[in-house]
């Protein structure tokens, strides 16, 4: 076979990592070998991100980029940016083959039959049709001593700042036993820790005849060989009592959640057509810290959302105060060409973003700091991942980062370490 050597390039989230590894299997299998971008690759794979106007401009730089430098290479551009702008990158010279979310499954085939028709090819379907999970079978993404565990694809929300219900269309659950199956493998191969991912994980089994992402769970936390299952990020409407009651009967599951806020105030969160209140919220993070002990939460702040007052930004910043989150990822809000956000009146000016910016970072550090103080002098369990320098890195249930020089590490493995005698708690 000719033209056998591929390259993947992946931009974007854990959901992307797991495609082009899933992606990368379904080639292999074909005969294909799959190489670094650095190997002049035959064929150049890059998987494109769709969630700022910024991540459209980074996909294009780097299909170029991945062209300038592998100038006889195929260029396949596939991914959420392929699926909502099929007609930019129809325009690109340096592109070949286009695909898009739902083509991924197929990519093998349509590799085949641009080579045999030597003909520029564009496959991009309406994926807001697509009813079933692409499934990808027991493919692994394995990041460190993890894997990465893809349970459903697409979201229903449709907030106003976001292009994801068009670029990933409507919510499709994977079957269970699919699931299962994977974990089981992943288990076999000596992996101990998943993280189970997708679009919007909390609507999992909506689409499916009463069964429910907790119910997944129970099953996953009876397989043999996974000592830890690791939840990506969760809509905080998901969060009852009895939900929390029967996560925290599950001894696998860790107790770091990272809860989707994206603003502290109300009114901000209606301009965003986010399903919850603050008072909503709030009540979510009192059920989990009380069904689960050194709970550790984490979550994504919009600061300069269009229309954020001055006083809408200090609702937000006391709200956050209140919580006390481990730790905030902080995002000034930015402009994504096609959303309702886009073209809202009272857009923000940059330097106002950047100051809200700096707030929210500051507090998110010292929350972080003070959380961090409670831990010197205790012994935690950690899995150690891999060596940096002199030193093992690993994490905590609660997703807290330590690191050791301890000798006796090593790493895809469990230690019991001392805090403040040796072990050290790292900044995240």
């Amino acid at each position: 076979m000719k033209n056998k050597k591929v390259a993947f390039i992946t931009l974007g989230c854990k959901v992307n990592q797991y495609e082009s590894n899933g992606m990368a299997q379904k080639l292999q299998k074909e005969g294909y070998e799959i190489v670094e971008i650095n190997e002049k690759p035959d064929i150049a794979i890059v998987n494109t991100c769709t969630v700022t106007n910024m991540s459209d401009r980074k996909s294009r730089q780097m299909i170029r980029k991945v062209k300038e430098e592998n100038k006889n290479a195929i260029v396949v551009a596939v991914g959420c940016y392929a699926q909502v702008a099929k007609d930019a990158l129809e325009k690109m010279d340096e592109i070949d083959l286009v695909l898009g979310n739902t083509e991924k499954n197929q990519i093998a085939q349509y590799i085949k039959k641009f080579q045999e028709n030597n003909d520029k090819l564009y496959e991009v379907s309406d994926i807001s049709k697509q009813k079933e999970f692409c499934d990808f079978g027991t493919t692994t993404y394995t990041e460190k001593a993890r894997a990465s565990i893809k349970i459903q694809d697409g979201c229903n929300n449709f907030c106003t700042y976001c292009l994801i219900p068009y670029a990933r269309g409507r919510i499709r659950s994977r079957q269970p036993q699919s699931i299962i199956d994977e974990v089981t493998e992943i288990a076999k191969r000596g992996i101990k820790e998943v993280v189970i991912t997708g679009i919007h994980i909390a609507s999992y089994g909506k689409d499916l005849d009463g069964y429910i992402l907790i119910d997944l769970l129970e099953e996953l936390n009876k397989i043999d060989g996974i000592k830890r299952i690791r939840l990506g990020s969760l809509e905080p409407t998901i969060v009852t009592e009895e939900f929390a009651n029967r996560l925290s009967n599950l001894e696998k599951i860790c107790n770091h959640f990272h809860l989707s806020l994206q603003s502290g105030c109300n009114e901000t969160l209606k301009r965003m057509n986010r399903h919850y209140s603050t008072e909503e919220f709030k009540k979510c993070v009192q059920i989990l810290r009380k069904y689960f002990k050194d709970v550790n939460l984490t979550t994504d702040i919009i600061v300069g959302f269009p229309g954020e007052t001055d006083e809408e930004f200090e609702k937000t910043y006391e709200f956050l105060k209140s919580i006390k989150f481990y730790k905030m990822h902080i995002f000034k809000y930015s402009k994504r060409d096609g959303t309702k956000a886009a073209v809202m009146p009272n857009q923000i000016d940059g330097n106002i973003k950047e100051a809200r910016s700096k707030r929210l970072i500051e507090l998110s550090n010292k929350n972080q700091d003070e959380y961090n103080k409670k831990y010197e002098g205790r012994i935690l369990e950690v899995l150690f991942e891999e060596k940096d320098g002199e030193y093992f890195v690993g994490h905590t249930t609660n997703y807290m980062r330590i690191k050791s020089k301890d000798v006796k590490i090593s790493d895809n493995d469990f230690y019991d370490v001392t805090i403040g005698r040796n072990a050290e708690i790292c900044k995240i």
